[in-house]
C-alpha cells in the first residue's frame, strides 16, 4: 500500500491516504481547503456540536457548517459531530447531509472535560451502548457513510477502544475508524501504542485511519508500515505546515523558505477575512501567526518581538504592517 493510492470509505472514493484531522476551533473551510491545496485526500471539519445544529444555532449554521465549493476539487468533505443523544444526532446528521457533506465523522475520543462531562467525546468509551446508538442514528439520519474517531481507552492501559471499534462497525454500520492509540487521559503526551493500532487493523473489517504522533514524514512512514493502517491522519504537525502533506506524499523534500511561508500566511489572511470579515479575522488569526513566524527562521531575537507584536494587533492590516516593520517581508523578498 502506498499513501498516494486511492481508497474507499463506505463507497466514497478518497483520492489518497493522507487526511487532515478535525482540528478543534481551527478546521474551518479555508483550513480544509489549504490542506487539499497541498495534497490531502480528505479533510475533516472541526468538531461541531450536534445540539447546536439541532437547535439551529446561528453561528454554527452559518460558519461551522460552511462548505466552500473550492474544497470539493481536492476530494470529499467530512464534517465531524459530537454529542451523546441519539435523537439529536439523527437530526443533526440529516442537516449536515443537507449542507452537502460527503461523510460524517463522530468524535468519541475528545478528552476535554467540558465535552466529557456531558457524556460525549471520550466519555462514550465508557458507555459503548450509547456510542453504538449515536453512530447508528447518525448513519440512519444522514444516509451518509459514518466514521468514528476513537482513543485506545479513557485511562492509561485501557484498550476499551478496540472493543468499541468492533461494535461500531458490526452493530452500527460504521464505515471506518480513526484510531489514536493513546488514552484520553494522557491527551497528546507519551508515545502512541502503534502495536495496539496494528492489532485493530488486523482484526477490524473496516479501514483504520491512524493518527497520533505523526508530525514528520519519517514518523508517518514508520507508523504506517508498522501498523498497516489504511490511511494516516495529520493533526498538530500540520498546524501552519501544509507542506507536510506534500512531504508525506513524496512530492516534496525541502522545507519552505521564508518567501513561501509569508505567501502562504498572506493566503490564510485573505481567506480568513473572506470567512469572518476584517474585524473578526484580525482577532481570530492571532492563533495562526505563531505557527508561521516559527517557520521564518528569523532567530530568537527577531522572532520574539514579532510574535508579541502580532498578538497585539487588532486587524489584518496591522498584522501585515507588523511583518513589514519586523523586516520579515523584506528579508523574504
Amino acid at each position: 500500500m502506498q499513501l498516494t493510492e486511492p481508497f474507499e470509505i463506505g463507497g466514497v472514493t478518497i483520492p489518497n491516504r493522507v487526511v487532515l484531522a478535525p482540528l478543534a476551533g481551527i478546521g474551518n473551510w479555508f483550513v480544509r481547503l489549504q490542506a487539499k491545496r497541498y495534497g490531502a485526500g480528505l479533510a475533516v471539519s472541526e468538531m461541531v456540536s450536534s445540539f447546536a445544529i439541532h437547535h439551529r444555532n446561528e453561528r454554527t449554521m452559518a460558519e461551522l457548517l460552511r462548505i466552500d465549493p473550492r474544497e470539493r476539487a481536492g476530494g470529499p468533505v467530512s464534517m465531524q459531530l459530537f454529542g451523546q443523544d441519539p435523537a439529536v444526532m439523527r437530526s443533526a446528521a440529516a442537516t449536515v447531509a443537507e449542507a452537502g457533506a460527503d461523510l460524517i465523522d463522530l468524535n468519541m475520543g475528545c478528552p476535554v472535560p467540558k465535552v466529557c462531562k456531558t457524556g460525549a467525546g471520550a466519555a462514550l468509551l465508557d458507555d459503548p451502548d450509547t456510542a453504538v446508538a449515536v453512530a447508528r442514528a447518525a448513519r440512519e439520519g444522514s444516509g451518509l457513510p459514518v466514521t468514528v474517531k476513537l482513543r485506545s481507552g479513557r485511562r492509561p492501559g485501557s484498550t476499551d477502544g478496540l472493543a468499541l471499534a468492533h461494535r461500531l462497525v458490526d452493530e452500527a454500520g460504521v464505515a471506518a475508524i480513526t484510531f489514536h492509540p493513546r488514552s484520553a487521559a494522557v491527551q497528546h503526551r507519551g508515545t502512541p501504542d502503534y502495536d495496539l493500532a496494528a492489532r485493530l487493523v488486523a482484526s477490524l473489517d473496516a479501514p483504520v485511519i491512524l493518527t497520533g504522533g505523526l508530525s514528520t514524514p519519517e514518523a508517518v512512514a514508520a507508523a504506517a508500515q508498522r501498523t498497516g493502517a489504511a490511511a494516516v491522519m495529520l493533526a498538530r504537525g500540520a498546524l501552519g505546515n501544509p507542506w507536510l502533506f506534500e512531504q508525506v506524499l513524496g512530492v516534496r523534500v525541502e522545507a519552505p523558505g521564508p518567501e513561501e511561508v509569508l505567501a502562504e500566511l498572506d493566503w490564510v489572511m485573505d481567506r480568513c477575512v473572506e470567512h469572518l470579515g476584517a474585524d473578526r479575522a484580525g482577532r481570530y488569526l492571532r492563533t495562526f501567526y505563531p505557527w508561521y513566524v516559527e517557520r521564518l527562521d528569523l532567530g530568537h531575537e527577531r522572532a520574539k518581538p514579532l510574535q508579541r507584536a502580532l498578538q497585539q494587533t487588532a486587524s489584518v492590516a496591522e498584522a501585515r504592517s507588523a511583518l513589514v516593520e519586523a523586516g520579515a517581508v523584506a528579508a523574504a523578498a
